[in-house]
């Protein structure tokens, strides 16, 4: 019996990581001015708590000038972690203005090491790891979205 148990734990694992594949993200896009000029984003939206838990876990590859945005109802340090993300991340955190407050580049697949900025911030953008160093942005920088505010 003990083999049936397992077959069935089995099962709902992977219903469970099926589901979590599945979901869906809105899509926006997103500038980030730089002192070498506008870079346009095409971003997914991590606005609900399941899917900011999901973020890009098990994504196999990103879109070069593509994103994940975090965006928290208010400002609170937030706490990332690469569990389950395949992909290496440049993760920039942002406060409620859209300002670049903290940069954190190549983050390690899989690592259960906490990333955080140490400080309350509104959102956390991830991108591709080496995008930051590729488009020279820097804490200081800001990105334009109308979550922010300060786009339409």
């Amino acid at each position: 019996m003990n083999w049936l148990r397992n077959i069935v734990v089995l099962a709902v694992v992977m219903a469970g990581t099926a589901a979590l594949a599945q979901s869906t993200f809105d899509r926006s896009t997103l500038s980030i001015e730089t002192a070498q000029g506008s870079h346009e984003f095409d971003i997914e939206l991590a606005l609900a708590p399941d899917q900011q838990a999901q973020g890009l876990m098990f994504r196999q590859e990103m879109a070069k000038d593509a994103g994940m945005l975090f965006f928290h109802q208010r400002e609170r340090v937030a706490s990332m972690w690469m569990r389950n993300t395949f992909i290496p991340l440049d993760m920039l955190f942002v406060a409620r203005d859209g300002r670049i407050v903290h940069i954190v580049e190549r983050t390690v697949p899989h690592s259960l090491t906490t990333i955080s900025a140490g400080i309350p911030v509104r959102a956390v953008l991830e991108l591709n790891a080496g995008t930051v160093h590729r488009l020279a942005i820097k804490s200081g920088d800001r990105l334009i979205h109308p979550l922010f505010g300060n786009a339409e």
